[in-house]
This record gives C-alpha cells, structure tokens and sequence, in this order.
C-alpha cells in the first residue's frame, strides 16, 4: 500500500516507522525539504512537498497541527482515504478547542474519505505500542483500509462508528489526557466487556 504523510513531525515518524517495517511504500511530505528528507532517511521512505506526498498515497495521514489541518487536507485529491490523527485541544483545562476537526477536514475534501484514528496516544506511544492496544476508528468509509495500518503496528482495530462519531473520540482524547495528567489511570476507569453490562453485551443475550 502506499502511503503520503502530511506533516514530517513525531507523529508521521513514530507511525511511518511500523509502515515501512510492515512492507508499505512511504513518502513522508512536508513545506521544508530539508525536515522531511530528514525524516524519511530515518524510517527508510521517501520524501516530497505535501502536495507530492498527497498525490502518492492510497492513504494520507493527516499529522500537523490543528489549527492548520483543514487547509493542509485540501492537497488530498479525491477518492483517496485520509487518516486523522488530530486533537485540538486546549491545553490550560483539556477541552476541546474545536468541535471536530474530522468533520471540518471532511466538509473541506468532498471526494475524500475520511478516517479519526490514531489520536488517542503521543508520539512516544506508537513508537513501541503495547501489543494489542486498541486503536479506535470512526469512519464512513475507508475505515478497512486503515485497519491494515492499525494492524501493521501489533495494535487491534476497534470499529467506533462512523464520522460523526469522531467528535466524541477527540472529547476522549481531551479527557483521557486530562485524567493523565492529573495522575489517574484512564485504563482503570473502564470494566471488561464481559462485565460492562453486568453479564454480556445485549448483542449477545
């Protein structure tokens, strides 16, 4: 599979990594040559202006700031999938600053779809995931196909819903950093399936 990332930061490099090790073709894109280049001959792919970088992907990870994404996202052409991996928070009390930015890229790039994932952990984290984490998607289509690259770093795909889902996964995203910050244990404060609604799930009685 080929893949553009839009943004030559943390976040493109700590998953770009898994990518390329996986087997798929990596362009990492972004406005410096010089920073992008960089980071490419680390995880062993290539590199471009955004625009190259959107152009080459079957898939393109939208990693660049916020405020910045909607406008970054309008180089993805259209019948390709995009994976956003943003969070527009306000880092003095954890809220969000935005009410979705999955919804605002995807109102941007009619054509395109769009894909929440990766947005719930730092850099730091996908750099060695723990085996199996879940890794939540909301997505109306294209949602398969990000599963691959979910799957690609040891991590385990959980189907969320579909975009309009996504605002709540970034509300997650706010609080679970939120409670992390403070000290608590996001893990801690969710039973297992089995026990989440008292026996088993009602799908399933």
């Amino acid at each position: 599979m080929r893949i553009g990332t839009l943004g030559n930061g943390m976040m493109a490099e700590a998953l770009a990594t898994h990518w390329v090790s996986a087997g798929h073709d990596v362009m990492i894109g972004g406005r410096s040559a010089d920073r992008a280049g960089a980071v490419a001959g680390r995880v062993g792919a290539a590199s471009g202006s955004l625009a190259e970088a959107a152009a080459y992907g079957e898939i393109v990870l939208l990693a660049v700031p916020a405020e910045v994404a909607v406008a970054v996202a309008r180089e993805v052409p259209a019948g390709r999938t995009l994976v956003d991996c943003t969070n527009a928070l306000d880092h003095r009390d954890f809220t969000l600053a935005q009410d979705s930015v999955a919804e605002a890229v995807s109102d941007a790039v009619p054509g395109v779809r769009v894909v929440k994932a990766f947005n719930l952990a730092a850099d730091a984290v996908w750099r060695n995931p723990p085996r199996g984490l879940g890794v939540p998607l909301c997505g109306d289509e294209g949602v398969e196909q990000v599963a691959e690259l979910v799957e690609a770093l040891g991590c385990t795909p959980v189907l969320a819903g579909g975009l309009r889902h996504a605002k709540l996964l970034e509300a997650t995203a706010a609080l679970a950093i939120g409670v992390w910050v403070g000290g608590g244990d996001v893990r801690a404060m969710f039973p297992a399936l089995a026990e989440a609604f008292g026996t088993v799930p009602p799908s399933q009685s």
